[in-house]
């Protein structure tokens, strides 16, 4: 087996996050997007250890249970990875995918399974689309990067993931720029007038927030887009267009200002009886009905919070802390980003909740000040996991009960190992499926030490 050899051979397993396996001549080899059970021809590019890594050059066959995918770009958008294969399907693999890691750590563990999303299509309440085109000098587009590109954009107008409301938005905004022939902006260039387009929905609450993001470069007359907006048939209601100016050379929106061109800055959302004002940059699941699933299953696993203390790390906009501290003695929240923290206090005051705080700092520097020790822990970092030196404070603290929320299950195990080798044991895991069609997975684990 060479570098550029073609092979072909059948899927066996798909480990996470989108890690297709298959054996050939006795060899393992890994390639990205690939199903369990397609047979599939390969270019082997890379040989590794004990394996190859190749890429799909077509599939020769597809897996039994394969279906149509629904969206009309599926394959081509860099969004979605799974939409030709049945829902269940897709919960079974990921299920498997954090069984398998978490077999790595060689410890008895109850598996309670996984959690589907309430809604399979339509259930994402944010999206960041950019305008490009479709290949080099061709037509202004607005949507999503070509899989495998980073400067290619899909049209998006038609995606499955989103209210029908946002592609209407996304179909009537490409063709009001590209009849005036604004030019969008280039990566490579640093040129160019249109950068994104931000869609923000309040599933309970019926509220949309449109927020065009564009470099300082030109001026536009933008009362004709928002007129447009607000003539289309849609079925939320619209609270807010705003205009953000950003010139970061980076990829990441990092605004320098934004001003409401009709309407108001935030727009609100209500999760399990909880009422959350949210500002335009700010965090918040984007599966609205998945959360409370998803924080459903961290209060069942919290239990009996009466006259205990929480702290609630890495706690974004407070969302944990909140539903904590209506049953628990006091609940603190540790978040990083000031603006979270000060959105998190204002959604706190919003829902009349007295027995939380939150304090904006990094988990590392905040738990040296925190004396008094908690009853419980509540961990949901960031993706890569928590840092080594924060754990090991989290660990002296040495509480009876930590639940940890982990948006990477690669990541979770790592951490794991620690605590099992500080005398913790797996109490209870779960996934909770948030972004069908894609490869992401939440997993909930309640750790416990008996003293």
């Amino acid at each position: 087996m060479k570098k550029n050899t073609m092979a072909a051979g059948v899927v066996e397993r798909v480990a996470f996050p989108n890690k297709a396996v298959m054996e050939i001549e006795g060899v393992q080899v890994q390639v990205k997007n690939a199903l369990p059970g397609q047979k599939v021809e390969i270019r082997l590019k890379k040989k590794r250890k004990n394996r190859w890594d190749g890429e799909v050059v077509k599939v020769l066959e597809p897996a039994p249970y394969e279906i149509q995918a629904p969206c009309p770009v599926f394959g081509v958008c860099g969004g979605c990875l799974y939409q030709q294969m049945p829902y269940g399907k897709q919960l079974e693999m990921k299920a498997a995918q954090v069984q398998e890691l978490l077999s790595s750590l060689d410890t008895p563990y109850p598996f309670e399974g996984i959690s589907p999303s309430p809604r399979e299509y339509g259930y994402r309440n944010k999206m960041e689309y950019s305008f490009g085109d479709p290949f080099k000098d061709g037509p202004l587009t607005l949507g999503m990067h070509r899989r495998g590109s980073m400067h290619d954009i899909v049209d998006a107008s038609d995606c499955r993931i989103v209210h029908p409301d946002f592609n209407r938005i996304v179909e009537a905004t490409t063709a009001f720029f590209r009849e005036r022939g604004i030019p969008f902006y280039h990566k490579r260039s640093h040129e160019g007038w249109l950068r994104y387009l931000l869609l923000r929905r309040g599933e309970k609450t019926g509220q949309l927030q449109v927020n065009l993001v564009t470099s300082s470069q030109m001026e536009v007359d933008l009362a004709p887009w928002v007129e447009l907006l607000g003539a289309l048939p849609l079925e939320h209601a619209l609270t807010g267009v705003l205009h953000t100016i950003s010139d970061t050379l980076s990829d990441a929106v990092k605004p320098d200002s934004t001003r409401v061109l009709r309407g108001e800055l935030d727009f609100h959302e209500r999760l399990l009886g909880l009422d959350f004002r949210i500002s335009p940059f700010s965090f918040f699941q984007t599966n609205s009905l998945g959360a409370e699933v998803l924080y459903g299953v961290v209060q069942e696993y919290v239990g009996d919070m009466r006259d205990k203390l929480v702290y609630d790390l890495y706690a974004g906009t407070g969302t944990i802390t909140q539903l904590l501290a209506g049953v628990a003695r006091k609940a603190v929240g540790v978040e990083i980003v000031e603006e979270a923290v000060e959105a998190a206090r204002r959604n706190a005051a919003l829902n009349g909740l007295e027995h939380c705080e939150f304090i904006a700092g990094d988990v590392l520097g905040v738990l040296d000040s925190l004396e008094e020790k908690p009853d419980v822990i509540v961990l949901d970092p960031p993706r890569e996991g928590v840092h080594h030196k924060a754990l090991e404070k989290i660990l002296r603290y040495g509480v009876r009960d930590i639940v940890y929320v982990s948006c990477k299950p690669t990541s979770l195990v790592e951490d794991l190992k620690l605590f099992l080798e500080k005398g913790y044991r797996l109490e209870r895991v779960r996934c909770v499926d948030l972004f069908p069609s894609t490869p992401h997975v939440e997993t909930v684990v309640l750790l416990n030490k008996h003293t």
